[in-house]
């Protein structure tokens, strides 16, 4: 009776210590919680050679032969990193070379390189399973060159005027000029209007899908935004929507947010990442004032989307190569603030491992997933912390230090509250915390592990150079959570004297 007896008080401890450390997860999930994994279908994994044709791994050009199979094989790779949501380039079926996707031919069919509709919705149903997002590329601004639809008479006027954009500065100009030279479809007629809202609707109702990445927002009139994004999201809701306006001045981005989308890719800020984390000994300040006015500009900022590269821009590992850094380090520093400021982290296909790259084409090159690991650990390290800690999708933000290249803020939810450091200098820092956090307290380290005690003068914290943490203020004389060895103990002990229990009956 003595042994079934602490066979159940162990067996509520287990469950006790498990409550707490998934408490979070039983809050509602929220768009600002996510973090994307952007792939570029044709350049991730190969699933099916079958769908390969005239594919060649050697010309940066051509197709290299990922498809919808292969992106559903590496869903549990996925999920282990701790991406939520996967953001995929265009599916839709392609003018010649459209390897990329952008060169839409047929809004209604998938490419045959990437596969099947019926293998596309296998790979949604597979993320879904895997509580994954699925966000599609969509492209309402141009289709491919040469297309069928130029010599059509029936559409005659579904293009603006084949005129290249002369003056980024005129809006009329941007919104119907043939960007890159391909042909603008104008928005204002009803006819192609109904026909992209019509495919947009269609394939969430066909493929359940849970967002768009709109391309090219800033060169369609706002008015088709605000019918666009009524229009789809009266088909699933929530259903999510966040927008490519690619322009440095926020302002010309905060135009768009009464449109309907729901976020926006964050070009302003990842000016200020690339040049913060490229090399060490770099401000960070623009990071900090970058986000008070965001705060001030936009409706939703925990909504914008942040990221340090993606595939029409140089790869960040190969600019910190360019300035003799050493790109895993300097990634690292790069994403520990990404995953812990605010906004939506998506990380470009494989920046895992440190994968180079220069311009366009260069930068999307086939993943390798037989490069080494490492790196992943520390991504999956960040996800983890990210999910388990409200204050950094939801918290307020305070900066604490800022030392061309040492930086600590704070971020606090509720009665949550977590200190980040990031030391971005050539020379390991010292620094004591003192009015800033509460005190008699500790900072428990969620990285690298090791505890931060408060001591007479305050939090003495230690970074190496290159290093970065992210502490949970704990209370030192109450914390209720199981130390992941103490819950391995209990479990073992509870494995033993179940057996020893059961062993005991049998004998008797």
């Amino acid at each position: 009776m003595k042994k079934r007896a602490m066979v159940f008080i162990l067996i509520m401890l287990v469950i006790a210590s498990l409550s707490t450390q998934t408490a979070l997860a039983s809050e509602e999930r929220k768009m600002q919680d996510e973090v994307i994994y952007m792939i570029m279908v044709d350049r991730f994994n190969n699933g099916d050679t079958s769908n390969d044709r005239d594919a060649n791994i050697n010309d940066p050009l051509a197709y290299h032969g990922g498809d919808f199979k292969g992106i559903t094989e590496k869903l549990d790779y996925i999920k282990e990193m701790g991406f939520t949501a996967i953001w995929l380039t265009p599916i839709f079926e392609n003018m010649d070379k459209g390897y990329h996707g952008y060169w839409i031919k047929d809004f209604y069919q998938t490419n045959e390189y990437f596969g099947s509709m019926e293998e596309f919705k296998t790979l949604v149903k597979e993320a879904h399973k895997r509580d994954i997002k699925v966000i599609l590329d969509f492209v309402v601004n141009h289709v491919g060159p040469n297309h069928d639809w130029l010599n059509d008479p029936v559409k005659r006027d579904w293009f603006h005027e084949n005129k290249p954009i002369s003056n980024w500065n005129d809006p009329v100009e941007v919104e119907t000029g043939w960007l890159y030279d391909l042909p603008d479809l104008d928005q204002e007629n009803p006819e192609v209007s109904n026909y992209l809202v019509d495919a947009a609707k269609w394939w969430i109702q066909e493929t359940n899908i849970d967002g768009y990445r709109l391309d090219t927002v800033k060169h369609v009139p706002k008015e088709f935004w605000t019918d666009f994004s009524a229009e789809v999201k009266s088909v699933k809701e929530p259903f999510f929507l966040i927008g490519e306006v690619w322009h440095d001045n926020p302002n010309v981005i905060v135009s768009y947010q009464d449109t309907g989308i729901d976020g926006f890719m964050d070009f302003s800020q990842n000016g200020s990442l690339r040049t913060a984390f490229e090399k060490s000994n770099e401000s960070l300040g623009w990071l900090f004032s970058n986000n008070v006015r965001n705060n001030k500009l936009f409706e939703r900022p925990d909504l914008l989307g942040q990221f340090i590269d993606n595939h029409d821009m140089q790869r960040f590992t190969n600019l910190a190569t360019l300035n003799n850094q050493d790109p895993i380090t300097q990634l690292k520093l790069g994403l520990t603030y990404m995953y812990t400021a605010p906004g939506i982290p998506i990380i470009y296909y494989g920046t895992e491992i440190a994968l180079d790259g220069g311009n366009d084409p260069d930068n999307r090159r086939m993943m390798d997933f037989n490069a080494d690991d490492n790196f992943i650990k520390y991504i999956k390290k960040l996800g983890a912390v990210r999910q388990q800690q409200l204050s950094l999708t939801r918290g307020d933000m305070e900066l604490l230090v800022d030392d061309t290249g040492l930086a600590i803020y704070k971020r606090s939810h509720a009665d949550e509250t977590v200190i980040v450091a990031i030391n971005n200098t050539s020379e390991s820092q010292s620094v004591v915390l003192e009015e800033e956090i509460e005190s008699g307290m500790d900072l428990q380290g969620l990285i690298g592990g090791g505890v931060v005690k408060s001591g007479k003068n305050g939090y003495a914290i230690h970074l190496d150079s290159g290093q970065s943490e992210i502490y949970e203020l704990v209370d030192r004389d109450n914390d209720n959570r199981l130390s992941l060895g103490v819950l391995i103990g209990i479990i073992i002990v509870l494995l033993v004297l179940f057996n020893r229990l059961v062993r005991s009956k049998r004998n008797k």
